[in-house]
């Protein structure tokens, strides 16, 4: 039996769709939420269920094969109907599901309890839920578990949708600043042709050599494929590369790197912090051309970790990073970390900074469509 449409579908298909994660790869965090769901409540199947207009798509599952069903075979559209938990101890019991090719075949889905998952508005986009092939009944602590364990899959919904929207911003910020670039290095050009002197020129011809790497770097940064895996220590010795070409003259750079394979995003964003606490560096660290060192290291302090350390030796002042206000350098960093699940941990001392993470390296499953 097909579910009536919910009394709120145009605006739960609208909530559902602003999350933006229909038809994505699987991810290991909704992954472990469903191996949870299955171990509290003993059955040998559970998923995340998202109900489409036409179909019910699952984000994670496990004891099912399938990524989706049709709509009128998604008894989680009946559940979303339901205040906050539906239960059905033996759904050929249940007129809803008597006729559900998924619950009179052999073997059949026998058993169901669903806990909604609700956006911060109230609006159901799908369940948590279990199956069993036979016929059972949930405790209350395996209930108020399964609840539980569906605000956990929102919470990840709402933080991927953060950082989407932190995705727009930064991309915004890419085209102004890439804009500007190009419009600075077609002014430089042409004020170098006007230029009489071969000292003018050769002095306009090194500030044109520091705009092109400053612009190389900022398409390095941003030009990574999405679903592709990087070898974090050579990606972050290219930026450091780069960044060495727009050094002043009285600042030295060093780098320590080890290899370790990591998803695009990550190394973005590490790459994001390792530019902005260098390039606040190059502007604060060494006034009156003192001359100093930036230093950069990764490693890997122990196995499944990920440290990465930027320190300069300065003068123990670095305001674009450290103003925790909401200076524009901390709020790159803020959600770099955010999307890196991580703490920045930035400590001054009289002679210098020091800006370190720690976070698990997370390489993409490659999965074949």
């Amino acid at each position: 039996m097909k579910a009536p449409l919910h009394p709120r579908q145009d605006e739960r298909l609208k909530a559902l769709q602003g999350y933006e994660v229909l038809d994505t790869d699987p991810e290991k965090d909704f992954d472990d939420i469903v191996k949870l769901a299955s171990s509290i409540c003993g059955t040998p199947i559970s998923l995340v269920s998202l109900i489409d207009s036409e179909r019910q798509w699952f984000k994670a599952s496990i004891g099912l094969e399938m990524r989706e069903t049709p709509i009128e075979q998604a008894i989680c559209s009946h559940a979303i109907l339901e205040e906050e938990f539906l239960e059905v101890e033996d759904t050929l019991q249940d007129e809803r599901m008597i006729n559900n090719p998924l619950c009179c075949s052999d073997p059949g889905l026998r058993f169901y309890a669903g806990a909604l998952l609700k956006t911060p508005d109230g609006l159901p986009i799908g369940t948590l839920c279990v199956l069993d092939h036979k016929p059972r009944k949930l405790t209350p602590l395996q209930r108020d578990a399964i609840k539980v364990l569906a605000r956990q899959v929102m919470a990840q919904l709402e933080m991927r949708k953060a950082l989407n929207s932190a995705a727009t911003m930064r991309q915004e910020v890419d085209h102004r600043v890439k804009n500007s670039l190009q419009s600075l290095s077609a002014f430089v050009r042409i004020q170098e042709r006007r230029l009489q002197t071969d000292e003018a020129k050769s002095a306009m011809s090194k500030i044109m050599t520091r705009i092109d790497a400053v612009s190389t770097l900022h398409e390095y940064l941003y030009k990574t494929d999405a679903g592709s895996n990087v070898d974090l220590g050579v990606y972050v010795s290219n930026i450091v590369e780069y960044l060495t070409e727009t050094a002043p003259a009285h600042v030295t750079m060093e780098f320590a790197q080890v290899s370790v394979i990591v998803g695009s995003q990550q190394a973005v964003s590490v790459g994001t912090l390792v530019n902005e606490f260098v390039a606040n560096s190059f502007k604060h660290a060494f006034p009156d051309q003192r001359e100093g060192v930036v230093r950069i290291e990764l490693s890997m302090p122990s196995p499944g970790i990920v440290s990465v350390t930027c320190s300069d030796n300065g003068a123990g002042m670095t305001p674009d990073i450290t103003t925790q206000s909401g200076g524009l350098g901390m709020k790159i960093a803020e959600i770099a970390c955010m999307e890196l699940r991580c703490e920045l941990d930035l400590r001054i001392a009289a002679r210098g900074v020091t800006a370190s993470i720690e976070f698990t390296p997370e390489p993409r499953p490659q999965y074949r469509r």
